[in-house]
């Protein structure tokens, strides 16, 4: 297993939020506090160093207490999560990153140690999330354990004008783990799922 020392965390939390009316996904409240915090909460105790990724309201990220960097001054408006990679590959200082979306705010708690067992047991670059429904497995790509190693990969994957997140993944030698609690990976991406994630409360440690 990958030594948590060697591994810095990456909150998600620069998307454009558009099924959610434009609105900063990252700073919507959830049980007294902004998503994004609740994420930062839970991925800190599972790794050394945490950041975050955003490209709006950074002065309220900084409040949360973790570096903040938005994506480069070169990056074509909007490019997705892989920008967010970008910009949290640069500015790693450890040998490992993992990375979360700042809108799931119950992952799980044992997500990075799983995740950094199969990347050294498979001796891949890439360790990703998925879930089991029934027969179908889902990929989880924003899950996503990656060596440093993989930033050149990534530039050029993006400086050919490709931005789907799968598709880089697949690219690379990457092992899928597979985790049994499918609603600890429940998302919000529409008002119904922000009000559903509110219902619900406290149902997951």
């Amino acid at each position: 297993m990958v030594d948590r020392d060697q591994i810095t965390g990456l909150i998600l939390a620069g998307g454009q939020g558009s099924r959610l009316g434009g609105i900063d996904k990252g700073l919507q409240n959830h049980l007294g506090e902004p998503l994004a915090r609740h994420a930062l909460q839970r991925l800190s105790p599972q790794v050394a160093h945490v950041m975050i990724s955003a490209n709006r309201n950074l002065d309220a990220y900084r409040l949360m207490g973790a570096p903040v960097w938005a994506d480069a001054p070169s990056a074509v408006a909007h490019e997705g999560p892989l920008a967010g990679f970008i910009a949290g590959l640069e500015h790693c200082e450890t040998p490992y990153l993992v990375t979360v979306p700042c809108d799931c705010p119950r992952f799980p708690i044992d997500l990075v140690q799983r995740l950094s067992q199969a990347l050294e047991a498979s001796g891949t670059d890439i360790a990703v999330a998925a879930t089991q429904f029934g027969d179908e497995t889902r990929f989880q790509p924003t899950f996503c354990l990656m060596k440093k190693t993989v930033q050149g990969s990534l530039q050029r994957f993006m400086q050919s004008g490709e931005r789907k997140i799968g598709r880089w993944v697949n690219a690379q030698p990457c092992v899928r783990v597979v985790f049994a609690d499918t609603a600890a990976f429940f998302n919000v991406n529409t008002p119904d799922d922000l009000a559903q994630l509110r219902a619900q409360g406290n149902a997951a440690p």
